[in-house]
C-alpha cells in the first residue's frame, strides 16, 4: 500500500484523500492545544508561511490519546489554533494515533519508521512519562506523544520521523533539503 491510498476526515466529516497531496512535500503532526509542546504551533506556521509556494504541507491531526491534552471539539481546537497560533495550514478531525481505533495513516506511519530517541531536558520528563505507558517504547514505531512529525517526500515515501523533542530547525533543514 502507498501512503496516498490512504484518507481521513476533515472537520467538516468530509472524506480527504492523501493522494490530494502527490508531489508535495508533507509534514504530518499529531497535535494537542493542552500540552507543553503547544507553542511549537508558532514554528510549525513560521515553516508552513516560508515554504507553502514551494509545495510544502502540513497536516495538522488533533489527539487527545496523551494526557487528556485535546479535550475539546473539532470546531474548539481550530478555533483555538486559529486565534492563538493563527495557523493557516489544515487542520482535520480529531485521531487516535495508536490503539485499537487508530487512523490507518498514522498505523501505517508507525510500522514504517522506528522512535528516534528523546532530547534535551523535555526529553528527560518525555522519557519518564511514556515508559511508564509502554515499557518498550524505545524498540517499536508506536507514536510516544504530541507533536511527533513525519516527513513524506514528493513521491509519497516517509523521508524523516520527528519525535516532540527535535528542534524545529532539524525539520526545516530536511524540509529544505526536499524542496
Amino acid at each position: 500500500m502507498s501512503i496516498y491510498d490512504y484518507s481521513f476526515k476533515a472537520q467538516d466529516g468530509s472524506e480527504v484523500s492523501m493522494s490530494d497531496y502527490k508531489g508535495k512535500v508533507v509534514l504530518i503532526v499529531n497535535t494537542a492545544t493542552g500540552c507543553g509542546f503547544t507553542p511549537q504551533y508558532d514554528e510549525l506556521q513560521d515553516l508552513y508561511e516560508l515554504h507553502r509556494k514551494d509545495g510544502f504541507e502540513i497536516l495538522d491531526f488533533p489527539c487527545n490519546q496523551f494526557g487528556n491534552q485535546a479535550p475539546g471539539s473539532d470546531e474548539e481546537i481550530h478555533s483555538f489554533c486559529t486565534g492563538r497560533y493563527g495557523i493557516t495550514f489544515p487542520q482535520f478531525a480529531k485521531i487516535d494515533v495508536f490503539g485499537d481505533n487508530a487512523l490507518p495513516l498514522y498505523k501505517y506511519l508507525s510500522e514504517n519508521t522506528g522512535f528516534e530517541g528523546f532530547s534535551g531536558a523535555s526529553g528527560l520528563i518525555l522519557k519518564a512519562v511514556v515508559s511508564k505507558m509502554d515499557k518498550d517504547y524505545k524498540n517499536n514505531g508506536n507514536v510516544k506523544w504530541n507533536f511527533t512529525k513525519f516527513l513524506i517526500d514528493r513521491n509519497g515515501e516517509i523521508a524523516a520521523r520527528f519525535e516532540p523533542t527535535a528542534a524545529i530547525s532539524k525539520v526545516q533543514s530536511k524540509v529544505e533539503e526536499l524542496l
